[in-house]
């Protein structure tokens, strides 16, 4: 029943404790007889043996049980900014967001990031303040800097701690009213609100009520009136300010003490969002382009999209995706638009962690995965036949940091590009691409944790060992004065010789205009044929400049004079001279090397700016503006790109990993005399 469906997310910063909690939560159900550690490597949800290795999660994670007569499918993201992107990819599968805030750090910029995400896809939320038991945990402060760092939908508070750090024992429900206290086994024993905890209840009460009577036009003056609001009324109100985003419950309690674990299951069966809850959602007609909407019926025509791949050596490819309407049986047929092509499954299954158990069906709302499908990719839309649609899919964050792969054994080339095209499969967000000017093989991720765990995941998985380099930057060559030249090609043999003569006037163009050539002979000196010849052999000569063999760029060559002879001249004598012509112009026009300069924005808590800008004016940067974005800080500047190519660790230790930054090419710009004299004899002696 898709009413008793709960698809929830649990989003955080890395080290919030999203997988403890998830660990508590299928221990409660019975379904593991003791709780999984991640310092133990022992949780259900982190398995792979690069998050055990890491102690964090690497990968999003997956499990369906029972609780309150309903069906909750948990899905546990990454909180690293090095595996963000699955994050974002896994968000859009559910119906609301569980954000998990450690209550000694506070709100920290992966869940920013998460928020952010969680308003893009209109995700009802809610926030769960974990280790409320460790020492310096600070409900209150926690609770400030939830509204401060999250704003909308307003944080209101649901339930209140009862001891603080070692001495938190349980907390108070303020729709119940009630005390629930946990002892050292997770036991709950409910009684009346502790004495002295009486008067800070009655206020938040109030405040609370006030808050949620504000969902409701009936209910809010009700309360005005004075009159009493039932606990059902309250609960009722709750909801539906949940659902259409008016605020965000804040909850409390410690996963790895077992603290309030049934209280946060509860709430999400009772107030969480249900797939029909959110209602239709919007695809297109592949036929006629126009905007169509399916419903979670189960009776409505089959349709679902994949959100998540997972590449595996013995199994082959497994697709997760999503039900959206209709029903699929455990076996059968459905057309994937995005390829145009049928796809035959012959077993339906749901995931609990790292097993995968076989289901009869599926309807509204489901998460299941089918194996071996031979064309379908994350992204794509599978549906029926008979009434195709196609949803848009979120895209993966842009990457950050590109890493040179050459394999460690020769001859495993062909080998790499085929177990890397696997792995892209399962993990979206990497990019592959082979540099036709330097020859590398380049491996493009969210940072160098996230390339490092790739390459493990590489050899583990398809036995191919690569070995990583810092990518050769693209530097490019101009000239910086106008310059006459002659290029003359004059070759006697027996029989044919070959002779072709030109003038070319060479001279600088403004940045980023590229090559030009004009024709400017007049009275026939270079017969019409022969012209293309001579540009030819000045395109093909600038592929390899005269300072480092760097291509060169930013120039106009005018052909305006010259000579030809009736017998010896051809198409390549004149391709020659024009070569010529531009290796002598280039030497004499005062060649100078260029390099790329990107344009980066940092977004970093205010605390962390003097040592940035310090980095940034080591590595040549250029502020161009400063900006601020809630407790953030935006910084804008133009940087050279071999001074940024390692970035992503460096602002990760600046920042304690609160930092983060994106790039884009800006422009090429000159050299420094020192660094481009370094440059020049480094290409001279690799080409030696």
């Amino acid at each position: 029943m898709a009413e008793n469906l709960r698809n929830f997310v649990l989003a955080a910063h890395g080290g919030a404790g999203k997988t403890s909690l998830a660990e508590a939560m299928i221990f409660k159900t019975g379904l593991t007889t003791r709780m999984g550690r991640v310092e133990d490597g022992n949780t259900v949800m982190d398995f792979e043996p690069e998050e055990l290795k890491r102690q964090s999660s690497i990968s999003t994670a997956f499990y369906q049980f029972e609780w309150n007569k309903h069906t909750f499918n948990l899905i546990d993201t990454p909180g690293d900014q090095n595996f963000f992107s699955d994050t974002r990819l896994c968000m859009q599968a559910a119906d609301g967001v569980v954000m998990v805030v450690d209550a000694v750090d506070g709100v920290k910029v992966q869940a920013e990031l998460a928020w952010d995400f969680a308003s893009e896809f209109n995700q009802p939320c809610a926030v769960f303040i974990n280790k409320l038991d460790r020492e310096r945990a600070d409900f209150r402060r926690t609770f400030d800097d939830i509204v401060q760092a999250l704003g909308t939908p307003k944080p209101i508070v649901v339930q209140l701690p009862i001891g603080k750090e070692a001495d938190f024992k349980g907390v108070v429900d303020l729709v119940r009213m009630k005390a629930f206290q946990y002892d050292a086994s997770g036991t709950v024993t409910v009684s009346d609100i502790p004495s002295d905890m009486q008067e800070l209840v009655a206020s938040e009460r109030e405040a609370f009520v006030e808050n949620v009577a504000e969902a409701d036009d009936a209910l809010i003056e009700k309360y005005l009136e004075g009159e009493d609001l039932t606990e059902e009324e309250i609960h009722a109100a709750l909801r539906s300010g949940i659902l259409s985003r008016a605020f965000t419950p804040v909850l409390c309690g410690s996963a790895t003490n077992n603290i309030g674990i049934d209280l946060f299951m509860d709430f999400i069966a009772a107030s969480m969002p249900s797939p029909m809850d959110m209602g239709p959602r919007t695809g297109t007609d592949p036929s006629s382009g126009e905007s169509v909407e399916r419903a979670p019926d189960p009776a409505a025509p089959f349709s679902a999209f994949v959100f998540k791949t997972v590449a595996d050596p013995y199994a082959g490819r497994l697709s997760i995706f999503r039900v959206v309407s209709g029903t699929l049986g455990g076996d059968g047929n459905f057309y994937n638009v995005n390829k145009g092509a049928k796809e035959r499954f012959t077993q339906l299954l749901r995931l609990a962690g790292k097993d995968q158990k076989p289901v009869s069906g599926a309807g509204p709302g489901a998460i299941v995965a089918v194996a071996k499908l031979k064309e379908t990719k994350t992204g794509d839309t599978l549906c029926d036949d008979a009434s195709k649609i196609q949803y848009s899919c979120a895209e993966p964050l842009p990457t950050l940091i590109s890493y040179a792969v050459s394999p460690k054994s020769k001859g495993d080339e062909d080998k790499i590009f085929g177990a890397l095209a696997k792995l892209i499969e399962e993990d979206v967000a990497l990019q592959l691409d082979r540099n036709a000017e330097t020859k590398e093989i380049l491996l493009s991720g969210m940072g160098q944790v996230h390339i490092e765990a790739s390459v493990e995941k590489l050899k583990r998985k398809f036995n191919v060992e690569v070995e990583l380099n810092i990518p050769k930057v693209p530097y490019r060559e101009t000239i910086k004065k106008k310059v006459r030249v002659q290029g003359k090609h004059k070759k006697q043999t027996g029989g044919h010789g070959q002779y072709g003569d030109c003038w070319i006037q060479m001279e600088p163009l403004p940045r980023g205009s590229g090559f030009e050539f004009v024709d400017s002979i007049v009275g026939g000196v270079i017969p019409k044929q022969y012209i293309p010849a001579v540009e030819k052999g000045i395109i093909e000569s600038c592929q390899k400049g005269v300072l480092a063999g760097y291509p060169c760029i930013d120039f106009r060559a005018t052909l305006d004079y010259g000579s030809f002879h009736a017998v010896d001249s051809s198409e390549m004598a004149f391709k020659i001279a024009g070569s010529l012509a531009f290796k002598k112009a280039s030497l004499e026009a005062m060649p100078i090397l260029l390099e790329p300069i990107m344009e980066i924005t940092i977004v970093t808590p205010e605390e962390y700016m003097g040592d940035i800008m310090g980095d940034l004016n080591g590595k040549r940067g250029r502020v161009l503006g400063m900006d601020s974005k809630g407790k953030n800080q935006i910084i804008k500047a133009n940087v050279p790109m071999a001074e940024f190519l390692t970035y992503a660790p460096d602002l990760n230790s600046m920042t304690g990993g609160r930092g983060m930054y994106s790039w884009t090419f800006a422009h090429y710009d000159e050299v420094p005399a020192q660094l481009a004299q370094k440059i020049i004899e480094e290409a001279g002696a690799a080409k030696e």
